[in-house]
């Protein structure tokens, strides 16, 4: 019974509701940002993701063999849908501004707004999982521990890309790029925001890797191509 209430669970999550929920928050954000040069910048990985879901989504339509089978597991759309809101709650506001991380120096005496922290945790927890699927469904990949160290090293290797592009931000745009950088004074923002990534991306691995290789396992008895398709 458990087993079936759990595929029941997998296969009924729909994806649809929650890209369109996405959608209209992205659109309703870039009425008015804060700054609308670093609302780009910050939901430009919002962007090129729905047009990939949406894509490959009008793509798999076309194959009527496929229009049934899930695509991407529960956990996947719920980890993408939770990171496109991160991002678009800060490209908003601008990282340094946001209303969640002053609400945070009022209550716990931060000196500065630490909802670029939150973020980098993000740039771990919710990643982690999409890299999770995609080594299960190419099989690139031997199971278990080297699956996992594979998926953090994955992880640790983006944030450090994020950082690099960041710079690069620094040195074309100069002092328009100030909000996106959001260091605020913190002259080791860099390496903080890393081991945040760090710290997120372990997490992911330790409480959601469990439910997540359960959902895989049973996209794959289900017969799904998954991410070949």
């Amino acid at each position: 019974m458990r087993k079936d209430a759990f595929k029941l669970y997998n296969l009924s999550m729909r994806g649809f509701p929650l890209y369109i929920l996405v959608l209209i928050y992205l659109i309703y954000s870039g009425l008015s940002p804060q700054d609308r040069f670093t609302w780009w910048l910050e939901v430009s990985w919002v962007i090129v993701g729905l047009m990939i879901l949406g894509y490959h989504q009008f793509y798999r339509k076309t194959r009527t063999q496929l229009q049934n089978q899930p695509w991407l597991t529960s956990s996947l759309k719920i980890a993408l849908f939770l990171h496109a809101l991160i991002l678009i709650y800060g490209g908003h506001y601008t990282y340094e501004l946001v209303p969640f991380g002053e609400w945070m120096k009022v209550i716990f005496g931060f000196e500065r707004n630490h909802y670029d922290r939150i973020g980098h945790v993000a740039q771990g927890l919710f990643p982690a999982v999409l890299i999770r699927e995609v080594l299960f469904r190419y099989n690139a990949t031997p199971t278990g521990f080297w699956r996992e160290l594979f998926v953090f090293c994955a992880c640790m290797a983006f944030t450090g890309l994020f950082e690099v592009l960041e710079y690069a931000a620094a040195i074309a745009f100069g002092g328009a790029s100030d909000a996106y950088l959001g260091s605020q004074g913190d002259p080791w923002d860099a390496q903080n925001d890393m081991v945040m990534c760090g710290v997120g991306t372990i997490a992911s691995i330790v409480m959601w890797r469990p439910l997540h290789l359960k959902e895989l396992d049973l996209l794959k008895g289900e017969g799904s191509t998954g991410l070949n398709s």
